[in-house]
């Protein structure tokens, strides 16, 4: 072997070793502060997980980045980021009528954008806790509202029918999740304006009417009563 083809190999085993490098200290958490730089408010949700033991907290979101930090996200197409939209849009709607039905399918609908988008697969099919770890790696800002569409989702409750308090917390999941389908969706403002907004309007003026419909009937079983 040529003593030019020796320091070609070199060069090239030290271009290498200096890409491995680059990459891991890409990819790597830069102990606490580059955590919390990363997870954002995840950061704080788990050290609150251990008990305010940061070191515990830190191994386990830096062992999160070593697991996904190297992921790459496929792009949407139109016709899939269309129909996305779309079923949202229509969870949106539901929520007036079925909440804990609109929140099933705001659960739904993150899982499957999300695998669509190159994250594990998630939902009834998958593995929700690693798919959920992989968003938060990228998307720690705002992941905690799948975790809460989820868990209101999976929750166990003994009756059918749901008080204000639970419609309430449902709302503010619904609400908070939004942010994270919109991060992965990838819409911009004359999207949202058209399509993710016009769903809130509709739920908006459903709820309107339903309120004007009980005040009508109310009065006309008033004026029922007085000429009875």
């Amino acid at each position: 072997m040529s003593t030019g083809v020796i320091i070609a190999l070199i060069v090239v085993g030290l271009v290498v070793v200096v890409a491995a490098g680059l990459f891991a200290a890409r990819t790597a958490p830069r102990g606490g502060r580059g955590l919390q730089r990363r997870f954002g408010p995840e950061y704080d949700r788990a050290v609150a997980h251990h008990d305010g033991d940061t070191k515990a907290a830190e191994h386990e979101l830096a062992e999160r980045v070593r697991r996904h930090g190297s992921l790459k996200t496929h792009p949407l197409d139109p016709a899939a980021r269309e129909r996305y939209l779309a079923r949202w849009a229509d969870a949106q709607e539901r929520f007036v009528e079925d909440p804990a039905g609109a929140v099933a399918e705001a659960d739904a609908v993150l899982a499957d954008l999300a695998h669509e988008r190159g994250f594990p697969a998630g939902g009834a099919d998958g593995r929700y806790e690693d798919q959920l770890d992989a968003l938060s790696v990228h998307h720690g800002a705002h992941v905690h509202g799948y975790r809460r569409v989820h868990r209101a989702t999976h929750a166990r409750t003994g009756h059918a029918d749901e008080s204000r308090a639970g419609t309430e917390e449902l709302r503010a999941a619904m609400v908070e999740a939004r942010a994270l389908f919109e991060d992965l969706v990838g819409r911009d403002r004359a999207m949202r304006r058209r399509t993710g907004d016009a769903g809130e309007e509709a739920a908006d003026r459903r709820a309107a009417d339903t309120h004007g419909s009980h005040k009508r009937t109310g009065a006309l079983k008033g004026r029922l009563a007085k000429g009875s």
